[in-house]
């Protein structure tokens, strides 16, 4: 089952993916992703891991998220 994520924490990953991309990946950037993972996490009662591993999953691969493109 697929975890509910916040649309600023998809659009966070998406931003850090464009920079993973073009080779400019920042430690703020990184930053920002791992501590709204972090907060979302904790939030939720979902584990850090099962957050983050979802999101690569919706961000970087939406093709294998049951159709959602």
């Amino acid at each position: 089952m697929a975890i509910e994520l916040p649309d600023d924490l998809i659009e966070l990953e998406r931003a850090a993916w464009a920079e993973i991309q073009a080779g400019t990946l920042t430690v703020e950037t990184a930053e920002k992703v791992q501590a709204a993972i972090t907060a979302f996490a904790a939030e939720s009662g979902q584990s850090r891991l099962a957050v983050e591993t979802e999101l690569k999953k919706q961000v970087r691969h939406p093709e294998t998220d049951n159709g959602k493109a």
